[in-house]
């Protein structure tokens, strides 16, 4: 069974990226994204690690990620999963719930998964509506379904407040790989020049962001990469910018962590600058 994958945006709905896949031996290795997550399950099983354990999303069923949360993906059943994704900023999604939810803050999904074939099918209608270029319907329908999802499962996102001395160290060490990100320090180096030991820093990172620095920070180079190559800049230059050894490189963590390779993200991000 082949695999394919569409990753693309649509100019009517700023921000939102939109994703159709179906996978059967693609595995996503640990990652974030800055947005939300509504993936919807067409056919077969998504599994992914969350929160501490897997979580099983079948077909008529959502899985959920708000932004900034470390998770996996992979499938389920031998014949993989078909499904459809919407990604909306964590603006939109504040706009939506403080117009017709009773949440207040910043809201969030509680539950991971959800069953609930009517939403799936709002998701999918999304991605109809925007391969049409049907603008109106393509955002009513996104509101719709991102309506009814915090109504049915919708709470404040929790603060992460850095309170504890191993917090307060991660977020230090996650500043100077932010800065260095193309020349990294060794785990010993950054744990002495934070006065640290580097199993007491590697603990402390692990415990503040649900992972170790050397795969936050691959996690963060992706993300740097797509913010270039929505820029223009290619995927060779991008790869050096942030850090990878070389254009394939980028290729292999990209591709385990958005879906798709650098070259076929970037073709469609250009195809709607194009047509804008």
């Amino acid at each position: 069974m082949n695999e394919r994958a569409r990753h693309w945006q649509y100019d009517e709905l700023p921000g939102v990226d939109l994703l159709r896949a179906r996978y059967v031996r693609k595995t996503f290795v640990r990652h974030t994204h800055e947005n939300f997550v509504i993936a919807a399950i067409a056919d077969g099983v998504e599994v992914f690690h969350h929160g501490g354990g897997d979580q099983y999303a079948g077909a008529g069923a959502l899985a959920l990620v708000n932004p900034d949360t470390p998770h996996t993906g992979r499938a389920g059943v031998p014949e993989g999963w078909r499904y459809g994704a919407v990604y909306p900023p964590v603006d939109v999604v504040a706009e939506i719930a403080a117009e017709t939810t009773t949440l207040r803050g910043t809201p969030g999904f509680v539950s991971p998964v959800m069953d609930d074939p009517y939403a799936v099918g709002l998701v999918h209608q999304v991605l109809r509506a925007a391969d049409e270029g049907n603008a109106l319907a393509a955002d009513t329908l996104l509101r719709v379904a991102v309506t009814r999802l915090l109504r049915l499962n919708g709470g404040p996102m929790p603060r992460r407040e850095v309170r504890t001395a191993g917090a307060r160290i991660a977020a230090r060490a996650r500043g100077v790989l932010e800065e260095r990100m193309a020349r990294p320090p060794t785990l010993e180096r950054l744990a002495a020049d934070l006065g640290t030991s580097p199993f007491a820093l590697l603990r402390a990172f692990r415990d503040t962001y649900g992972m170790p620095p050397h795969a936050w920070l691959t996690d963060a180079r992706v993300r740097r990469a797509r913010r270039l190559l929505d820029t223009g800049t290619t995927p060779s230059e991008a790869a050096v910018t942030v850090g990878f050894t070389d254009q394939p490189h980028l290729n292999r963590h990209f591709s385990r962590m958005v879906g798709v390779p650098p070259g076929a993200y970037q073709r469609e991000r250009k195809n709607v600058q194009d047509l804008g």
